[in-house]
């Protein structure tokens, strides 16, 4: 899976780290329903973090079609609320 993150590049990420990624998703999920910025923010950055940590970065100069798209780490909770599709940022 390519994954995309806002203002940084694409990064490749194995389907065998989908679990991981899908619960930081939930979690992020639930604290934007609830409103909690702290907590937003927390998981936010724990999710690009898995990203970036779990996958591989693709070549600058390589420009693949992203199946996922994540907001940038100073991104508002306002601004994920926009991008969000019914499934989360990450579809199950």
């Amino acid at each position: 899976m390519i994954v995309r993150i806002m203002g940084e590049g694409q990064v490749r990420v194995e389907d065998a780290h989908l679990a991981e990624l899908n619960r930081l998703d939930d979690e992020l999920l639930a604290e934007m329903e609830s409103g909690d910025e702290d907590g937003f923010r927390r998981t936010l950055t724990a999710l690009l973090d898995a990203v970036r940590r779990l996958g591989t970065p693709l070549p600058d100069d390589a420009l693949e079609p992203s199946d996922l798209i994540l907001p940038s780490p100073d991104a508002t909770l306002e601004e994920v609320r926009e991008l969000l599709t019914d499934d989360g940022l990450i579809p199950g």
